[in-house]
């Protein structure tokens, strides 16, 4: 079982990015509105590449937008 799950802050990395949609940064990161729906919601985890991809548009490091911590 795993005890831990991956969060992430794209909805307010994308607000504070000119209120970037979805779809903008899907387009930016190689990837469908729908996976970005899906990271963003929790009910996906990216591959190890399109997080780091997903970083590169926001410009800051990938802890600033995932983190991995402990199941409420």
């Amino acid at each position: 079982m795993h005890d831990c799950e991956i969060k992430n802050n794209i909805r307010s990395l994308r607000f504070h990015h000119n209120e970037m949609t979805q779809k903008q940064l899907a387009n930016q990161s190689g990837v469908t509105r729908q996976t970005i729906n899906a990271i963003e919601a929790g009910k996906y985890s990216p591959s190890l590449e399109l997080a780091f991809r997903i970083a590169q548009v926001f410009d800051v490091p990938i802890g600033e937008v995932f983190r991995y911590e402990k199941k409420k």
